[in-house]
C-alpha cells in the first residue's frame, strides 16, 4: 500500500472506526498521544524505534506487491528522525505514525496517516507477516482511525494499495471501505495496478472527543 507519511523514499505501503475501547496516555511533545488496548499498543514513532523495527521491516513476505526492506537500520533511523517533525515543511499536512507494540513489549508492525487540512487522512499499516491473519491488524488500524476522528476531526478516509493485494482489501472491506470512483483515482494519482478505497465517517460512527 502506498505510505501514508508524507515522505516518499519508500513510496507505497497501508487502513474504521469502531472499535475497541482505549485507554489514552498523555501527548508527546508534538501532541500525539501514545493509545492502548487490551492486546497492543500504539506509542508515536521515534527514532529510538529504528533498530526494532528494521528487523520487522526486514522480513522479505511484507514486500510480496511491492518496495524492498529498509537499506540499513541507521536509514531509518534517519528517516524516523525526519518524521519527528510530524508535518510537512509547508504546514498543510500532518505525519502521524505509531509503532505497534504487543503487551510482551514486543514491536511487530506500524500503522500511519497523512492528515490533511480539508478534514481527510491516507492511512496505511505494515506488519510482520508472523502477525498476520490474528486479528492484530484489524485492531490496530481501528484505533489509529479512531484516534484520528476523535483528535484530529477527520472525516474522510483513503487508501492506496495494489489490486493484487486481495489481504488488505478484504481487511479495508471489513472496515467498511469501499473501492473510490475512477475520478477519485485520478484524483489520488493511482497506477493503473493500484485501487483506492474509501470511507466517509458518519456521525453515528464518530467517537466522541477525548481530551
Amino acid at each position: 500500500m502506498r505510505c501514508a507519511d508524507g515522505l516518499n523514499e519508500a513510496k507505497k505501503c497501508f487502513d474504521v472506526v469502531v472499535v475497541c475501547e482505549t485507554m489514552d496516555t498523555k501527548p508527546d511533545n508534538t501532541g500525539m498521544r501514545t493509545v492502548a488496548t487490551a492486546t497492543l499498543t500504539l506509542e508515536p514513532q521515534v527514532a529510538a524505534h529504528a533498530d526494532a523495527m528494521f528487523a520487522v521491516l526486514s522480513d522479505p513476505a511484507i514486500y510480496e506487491f511491492e518496495n524492498a526492506p529498509p537499506a540499513s537500520a541507521e536509514w531509518l533511523r534517519t528517516r524516523f528522525t525526519k518524521l519527528e517533525t510530524r508535518q510537512s515543511a509547508d504546514g498543510q499536512e500532518q505525519w502521524l505514525n505509531w509503532v505497534i507494540r504487543l503487551p510482551s513489549h514486543e514491536l511487530i508492525g506500524y500503522v500511519q496517516a497523512t492528515v490533511r487540512t480539508d478534514a481527510s487522512a491516507l492511512i496505511a499499516y505494515e506488519l510482520g507477516s508472523a502477525f498476520w491473519g490474528k486479528g492484530l491488524a484489524h485492531q490496530a488500524v481501528s484505533s489509529m482511525i479512531s484516534e484520528l476522528v476523535s483528535q484530529y476531526d477527520t472525516r474522510e478516509l483513503w487508501a492506496v494499495l495494489k489490486r493484487a493485494n486481495h489481504r488488505s482489501t478484504r481487511l479495508l472491506t471489513r472496515l467498511a471501505f469501499t473501492l473510490a470512483t475512477d475520478a477519485q483515482h485520478v484524483e489520488l494519482d493511482a497506477e493503473p495496478d493500484e485501487s483506492v478505497m474509501h470511507r466517509l465517517i458518519t456521525a453515528s460512527s464518530a467517537p466522541a472527543r477525548r481530551d
